[in-house]
């Protein structure tokens, strides 16, 4: 059974598999079903991918926390999902590749949040564009739709308002 991921509009269950990047001589078989692959394996067999799921219905990719959105640029709108590891709470760096494949490269798909993700991030990190979080296991799921929504307004622009609240209120 796969784990629940928390969305805009509440929990549900991931039809999505996280999938590591392949130790040294080890391949990665893809299963017949939607996996989130490395950006590094993507981008290193991107062709053969792309030639067993035309549509890229069925294949994610995800950043670490060192990778570089431009890595992968404009190609982000072909994919239904990205995902952005979090190593640690303290990494900010998945805020700033969020509002980047949001605002830059124009990615409209599925935006999630993995590793170590807390309650405490959600409301901000809906603010630079995602829009699914994978919490960290030891954390209550079912906090996270109050979490979401612990701020009712926000005074500057982001990705979620474009318009800064004083801009909104003339």
């Amino acid at each position: 059974m796969q784990p629940n991921v928390v969305t805009l509009d509440g929990v549900v269950q991931d039809s999505w598999t996280l999938l590591d990047m392949p130790g040294e001589g080890d391949t990665l078989s893809l299963p017949d079903s939607q996996v989130i692959v490395p950006l590094k394996w993507f981008l290193e067999h991107r062709h053969e991918v792309l030639n067993a799921d035309p549509e890229g219905r069925r294949i994610g990719v995800w950043f670490d926390s060192d990778d570089e959105p431009e890595r992968l640029g404009n190609d982000c709108q072909i994919l239904p999902l990205i995902a952005v590891n979090f190593p640690k709470f303290t990494d900010g760096r998945g805020y700033s590749i969020a509002r980047l494949l949001r605002e830059r490269f124009g990615f409209t798909g599925e935006l999630r949040a993995i590793g170590d993700v807390l309650l405490d991030q959600l409301h901000y990190m809906k603010r630079c564009g995602f829009s699914s979080f994978a919490l960290r296991a030891d954390k209550d799921i079912n906090k996270a739709p109050a979490a979401l929504s612990a701020f009712s307004d926000a005074h500057q622009a982001a990705v979620d308002q474009t318009a800064p609240l004083f801009r909104r209120r003339a």
